[in-house]
């Protein structure tokens, strides 16, 4: 039995984060990934290949030139999956290479195989071979991701009828398609999708949809996305799932309205992938969806020397916090003392076009008591955003009356996920609106659109 400082269970952003990290700190790690190259969930089927998957998309559509050069403006006339598999698997490539280079310069050892619990210190872990090899860890890491949810009454064939990894693993391009679903990953692939003129229906069972962000976005954004021809059934649970004589996917609702398309993606919800990892060993149990409860300061489980990141607990599972929350358990782990985290972090979406915001939305604001003015500035009255042909994109920035200090950032629009940095070091800083409207910002930029909000906000704002 070999032992080790810590053993890390699955290679994606959490736990490539806290194996090196430990190993930083003089530690032995191992690190067991089921498949049979690193990366975990975020290389393989999720945050890289979507994302890698968009841009393919922007580029060989023209998207962004159409604002200049029309609707019916193409880089490439016909666009197959062999078109979106070829970008997919070169980047794909460059990341696996990119992490296995990472952990062999820190020397941390990986083995590819399923691991399992016999106790609360030892795990077995079953090779591709087949053969077994049973490691001892003073320390464990669960960051094992989730998979797609997949209920019983979904004829799934990975082909006509999907979920999110298996549109990344053999990708096509439909005539027309359904996505189930509007959390995060339904509205990205739903948004890619329809950049390519795609003819998409969106189905929601609630009658709101990303409800973390704040409500203005998202009506600026469904009014752009029905501008395009998407429809959006909100309110609306899917009854029945069928392929008919003709090979189309009918869906049914709940309301008696049918949906006939060439595809459908099943994007509701995805599961902790916890289900071969014999917890009752270990004494953890996880809720419903396979998630696990840990504590959000140390993400220690009730277990104290087993710890679990990354989307195995839940919201708001993304690559980006799951790799601090790795990078904190290992600190801890090891006791090395930590300083207290930053009280905002950024969320970007992915979609078409990336939303992205950080800090209070308004609704929260106003939950807090808290007085405030609004400041607004769209892309369209950038310099930047002319010559970029944008007629659309919004920043939405939110100050104290009392502190003159920012509250949040919400942006709709190219290059969201870039420009919100700026409002979360602000933010974080606890910086004012003064700090926007005495600072030069480059010209001509999107991040003009930070000063021109905030001098929109201070217009409103009475004077002192």
């Amino acid at each position: 039995m070999e032992p080790y400082d810590l053993v890390v269970i699955g290679s994606g952003p959490a736990g490539r984060r806290a194996a090196v990290q430990a190993a930083k700190l003089g530690k032995s790690v191992l690190v067991v990934e089921g498949r049979r190259r690193v990366g975990g969930v975020s290389v393989h089927t999720g945050t890289i290949p979507s994302k890698t998957l968009r841009e393919t998309v922007l580029n060989l559509s023209g998207w962004r030139e159409r604002g200049f050069y029309g609707r019916s403006y193409r880089v490439k006339k016909d666009i197959d999956g062999s078109d979106l598999g070829t970008r997919l698997n070169k980047t794909l490539e460059h990341e696996v290479d990119v992490l296995e280079h990472q952990f062999q310069r820190n020397g941390v050892r990986t083995m590819s195989g399923f691991a399992r619990f016999l106790d609360p210190h030892r795990v077995a872990i079953t090779s591709p071979d087949e053969s077994e090899l049973i490691v001892q860890g003073e320390k464990i890491l669960i960051a094992v991701g989730t998979a797609p949810y997949r209920p019983a009454d979904i004829p799934f064939d990975d082909v006509s009828i999907l979920d999110s990894d298996a549109v990344i693993e053999a990708p096509r391009v439909p005539r027309s398609l359904t996505v189930v679903g509007a959390g995060v990953i339904g509205i990205e692939y739903a948004t890619i999708f329809s950049a390519l003129d795609v003819a998409v229906t969106l189905v929601e069972p609630r009658t709101t949809f990303l409800d973390f962000i704040d409500r203005e976005i998202i009506e600026e954004f469904i009014h752009q996305l029905r501008d395009r021809g998407m429809i959006i059934r909100l309110g609306s649970p899917v009854s029945t799932v069928e392929k008919d004589d003709s090979g189309k996917v009918v869906t049914t609702l709940e309301d008696g309205r049918a949906i006939r398309t060439d595809m459908l993606l099943y994007a509701a919800g995805r599961v902790g992938a916890t289900a071969t990892l014999g917890l009752d060993t270990c004494g953890l149990e996880t809720d419903r969806r396979g998630r696990l409860t840990v504590d959000p300061a140390t993400f220690q489980t009730s277990v104290p020397h087993i710890y679990a990141a990354g989307d195995v607990i839940g919201f708001p599972s993304l690559a980006s916090t799951s790799m601090e929350q790795g990078r904190i358990a290992a600190c801890h782990a090891f006791n090395l003392p930590m300083p207290p985290a930053p009280q905002y972090f950024p969320y970007g979406i992915y979609a078409v076009p990336e939303i992205s915001t950080v800090g209070m939305s308004e609704q929260e604001v106003r939950e807090k008591g808290i007085k405030y003015e609004c400041g607004v500035a769209r892309f369209r009255e950038t310099s930047r955003g002319h010559i970029m042909g944008l007629d659309q994109g919004l920043m939405k920035m939110i100050f104290s009356l009392k502190t003159r200090r920012l509250l949040g950032v919400h942006i709709l629009g190219e290059g969201a996920t870039e420009l919100i940095h700026i409002g979360q070091a602000v933010l974080n800083l606890h910086g004012t609106l003064d700090y926007f409207i005495e600072n030069t910002f480059n010209y001509p930029t999107l991040a003009e659109a930070y000063k021109i909000a905030a001098l929109d906000a201070w217009n409103r704002m009475p004077r002192v």
